[in-house]
């Protein structure tokens, strides 16, 4: 066929090489909105770059030692880090979060020598993001939807998965205004709503919401459940609830303490799902303990209030356990940082053992004044290599023994149950059966006493003795 008369080969080179460069271009556009409809850009094998902005009303870390931590997250999460970088200012940008010269240099930085995701250490909002992936042409994180991402890859029991899979919907909800921007088709006619004219926006937000609100009906059937367990455990062994930051060594430090074999890793957030084991106690006694899910700085709101049926767990705790990991140089910034969360859970003003852990880690001896509590309220340990240990399981017993009380209880010969639950969870001295019933004298859990009450006549005599510990 011959060729068009003035077309020289070159030109027709030349429209393939552009054809091929449109359709790899509308492929990535393509690529880019599903990532931003999900909410979500995968930080897995991502080459990514880390920004933080520094500004005097920041109530965050020093910026510095806040991106060693986001490090740890985006290597936690499957990432590469390309590089970091910090900018001063007296406030966000209210539209790129960054000034406008940061943001053109992140966008040159991505050009050469080039990143796939750029992890920003603060919550950005729906704007903020949207128009920062604009200026820098890529994928755009912030802190809590990279926490978000690594929860949802530490998911492994259905029940986290449901808590993780509401957090990252919430998170997205908000974003997804920036989502198909290239669909604005409309063709309803007047007052027309839903139907095949719907922008594909709205059908989205419809969808999700939809799921938001079977994921909170499912939840709300985990809550119910978690609940009666709790209501039969508030009669029974009591509860001490380990909390702290992540990675401070408590999944270490309850597999020290009950051989548990719980998943411990050097990494953040290894351990999601509670686990509850029984600890012995000295004296003979003993207690569950529970491992809940580490805590971090600016946890996002959404997976505060997702995983509020897991944490719902500490209410009924009879002691807390803070472990935090005296070695690091932020230990006082992170037991700060559980602490607020705490409060926030209602947790605040639980009884509370300090446990100052990884003191094998110490280059020099630690000054418990300058941790703001008395000497009976912490203690250094290291799970590690079992240093403190014996003092920590005494100093545990001591504190549930300040709620144990001498009794003489006087049941029906029909009550045997609580006869064996006071052989089992008190200390018997004396066990004496007449015709009509059954007397009990020793020393017995306060919060046994009102069953007792229910099924007989309890008489205490007096209160147990400070340091008896748990008998």
């Amino acid at each position: 066929m011959p060729r068009q008369r003035g077309r020289r080969p070159d030109d027709d080179l030349v429209a393939a090489l552009e054809e091929e460069r449109r359709e790899w271009l509308r492929r990535d556009a393509e690529r880019r909105e599903a990532e931003r409809r999900e909410g979500l850009a995968p930080a897995t094998g991502a080459r990514t770059m880390l920004a933080a902005l520094d500004w005097p009303d920041s109530n965050a870390w020093d910026a510095e030692d806040s991106l060693d931590e986001l490090t740890r997250l985006v290597e936690t999460a499957g990432g590469t880090i390309m590089g970091r970088t910090v900018q001063r200012r007296d406030h966000p940008d209210p539209a790129t979060f960054f000034g406008r010269g940061k943001a053109a240099e992140l966008a040159e930085t991505r050009a050469e020598p080039g990143f796939d995701l750029l992890v920003v250490d603060s919550a950005l909002s729906p704007v903020q993001q949207r128009n920062l992936e604009k200026q820098i042409d890529g994928p755009v994180l912030d802190r809590p939807g990279l926490i978000i991402e690594i929860f949802g890859q530490r998911a492994r029991t259905r029940e986290a998965r449901l808590q993780v899979e509401l957090a990252r919907l919430e998170y997205l909800l908000p974003r997804l205004a920036g989502a198909w921007s290239h669909l604005e088709r409309q063709v309803g006619g007047i007052g027309a709503r839903g139907g095949p004219g719907e922008r594909q926006i709205e059908l989205d937000r419809r969808l999700v919401r939809d799921r938001i609100a079977a994921l909170k009906r499912e939840i709300a059937q985990v809550r119910a459940h978690r609940g009666r367990i709790r209501a039969g455990r508030r009669l029974g062994t009591p509860l001490v609830a380990l909390v702290g930051y992540t990675n401070a060594g408590k999944s270490s430090l309850m597999n020290r303490l009950t051989e548990a074999g719980v998943t411990a890793e050097d990494k953040l957030f290894a351990t999601l799902d509670p686990t509850t084991r029984r600890m012995g106690l000295p004296g003979g006694g003993y207690s569950v303990i529970s491992d809940t899910v580490g805590f971090i700085q600016n946890l996002p709101p959404q997976l505060i209030a997702a995983f509020r049926a897991t944490l719902e767990e500490l209410q009924d705790a009879h002691l807390l356990l803070h472990v935090v990991d005296a070695s690091h140089p932020n230990a006082q910034d992170q037991r700060l940082a559980v602490q607020a969360i705490l409060d926030e859970l209602g947790l605040g003003d639980k009884p509370t053992l300090l446990v100052l852990n990884k003191s094998d880690l110490l280059t020099e001896p630690i000054d418990l004044d300058e941790w703001g509590t008395e000497d009976e309220d912490a203690l250094l340990v290291s799970a590690e290599t079992g240093f403190g240990l014996g003092a920590l399981k005494a100093r545990i017993a001591r504190r549930l023994g300040m709620e144990v009380v001498e009794v003489e209880v006087e049941l029906p010969l029909s009550a045997g149950r609580l006869v064996s639950i006071f052989r089992r969870e008190g200390f018997l001295i004396r066990e004496e059966y007449r015709t009509h019933g059954v007397r009990l004298h020793g020393h017995l859990p306060e919060r046994w006493i009102p069953a007792f009450r229910r099924a007989g006549k309890v008489r205490e005599i007096k209160s147990a003795a400070n340091g008896a510990g748990w008998r």
